[in-house]
């Protein structure tokens, strides 16, 4: 077993003399109830009676409506004596509109929980319906960090895709459609109470959206395993989303009904999401955000296109946290830092490449004359507060033109 340092070297010491060579530093690490593997949407129903509900608002969307399981979750609700609410109305990249009328049908139908089954973007509606149930006013009034004053409504996610991590973190994004950008929300009241993760319900997502939502989730790995604020515990959780999306996704791919490679992906969002809701992410999601509001476009597919440019930018600053993830991807583990972070980098863009990611982001609509509004959101970005290497404007402007 290879040990990482606090500086992110590989350590290949012995264990106990690794531990006592050890700084001990205080850790939080949020986390909900966790129910995993194969068949366990069921246990929604059962979990949602222990938080006390009796009419819970079950938030997803028409595409997912369509697959079936909504409707399989529906009839264990009602198989349990609930009498759910049902509400589809979000659409990708969920605006605030959307949440706002989310929250009016939640009061008008007397709902008590809040059950949100679908990708990223669902479960941030779903957490922003919460929000607002129990503090009131607009969505966008709730943008930074801990704003949130009155305890949520209990929520119970089940993630249909496999990268974003919402249905584990303490963020809550949503499209501000006045100045066309994503605000970020976070606070430790957006923990869901509980995470349901069936791998089945990967099965159904289109090929586009499972190259986006694990590339996702190989950026949530690598960007919170370089963050200012990663520690022992999130440190794990980030090397083994990064193995297990480098290994695994490439499959899902080829084989979309390959059960095995299904699990390991569900585990891979679910490790990169108790990663980065605790150690936060980097420049990578700061950018990507900006983007996505913009152009209302996949988001992991940004994420994908940004990612080699940002670990080249940190790189040149950091290069040691980058050996422990070329090792993680199978890379060679006794490179030079340096070349280890042309090697994550390079890694990043082929992977990018064999599930269909364009190498730019002109090919998804970005232009020149985007870029010094995008630099300018980008610095407001609290995603930005934990990359480890400080970026002004002037870089993070270069960083989107590299991209382009």
């Amino acid at each position: 077993m290879v040990l990482v340092d606090d500086t992110g070297r590989a350590d290949d010491r012995p264990r106990h003399e690794h531990a006592a060579a050890e700084v001990p530093r205080i850790s939080k690490f949020h986390a909900p109830e966790i129910v995993f593997g194969p068949n366990s949407l069921p246990e929604a129903a059962h979990a949602a009676l222990r938080l006390g509900a009796r009419r819970p608002f079950v938030v997803t969307d028409p595409g997912l409506f369509e697959s079936g399981w909504p409707g399989e979750l529906l009839t264990h609700l009602k198989e349990a004596g609930l009498a759910p609410r049902l509400w589809c109305d979000v659409t990708p990249n969920p605006k605030d509109h959307e949440i706002e009328q989310g929250y009016h049908e939640y009061v008008a139908s007397g709902c008590d929980v809040v059950l949100g089954i679908g990708g990223g973007s669902v479960i941030d509606a779903a957490k922003g319906v919460a929000l607002l149930a129990s503090n009131g006013g607009r969505i966008l009034d709730y943008e930074g960090i801990d704003r949130i004053a009155n305890p949520i409504p209990p929520m119970i996610m089940m993630p249909s895709t496999s990268g974003t991590g919402a249905d584990v973190s303490q963020f809550c994004i949503v499209t501000d459609t006045e100045r066309h950008t994503k605000i970020t929300i976070m606070g430790r009241a957006l923990v869901p109470d509980v995470s349901i993760v069936d791998p089945r319900l990967l099965t159904t997502m289109p090929e586009w959206l499972n190259a986006a939502t694990g590339l996702d989730a190989l950026t949530h790995g690598i960007e919170a395993f370089v963050s200012l604020a990663h520690g022992p515990l999130t440190d794990h959780h980030a090397l083994q989303a990064v193995s297990l999306v480098t290994a695994h996704l490439p499959a899902t791919m080829l084989r979309p009904d390959d059960a095995s490679s299904r699990s390991f992906m569900a585990q891979a969002a679910l490790e990169a999401g108790l990663a980065f809701t605790n150690a936060i992410l980097g420049a990578t999601h700061a950018m990507s955000h900006q983007v996505g509001g913009m152009l209302d476009l996949p988001h992991g597919v940004i994420n994908g296109i940004l990612l080699p440019h940002v670990i080249r930018f940190n790189g040149a600053t950091e290069a040691q946290r980058f050996r422990p993830i070329a090792q993680a991807m199978g890379l060679p583990a006794a490179a030079p830092a340096d070349e280890a972070v042309d090697m994550v980098a390079a890694g990043i863009r082929k992977l990018g490449d064999e599930v269909g990611v364009p190498s730019g982001l002109g090919a998804i609509g970005v232009t020149e004359e985007d870029i010094p509004r995008l630099a300018v959101l980008t610095l407001g970005d609290a995603c930005l507060t934990t990359n480890p290497r400080p970026a002004s404007i002037d870089e993070i402007e270069r960083l989107f033109r590299e991209a382009l």
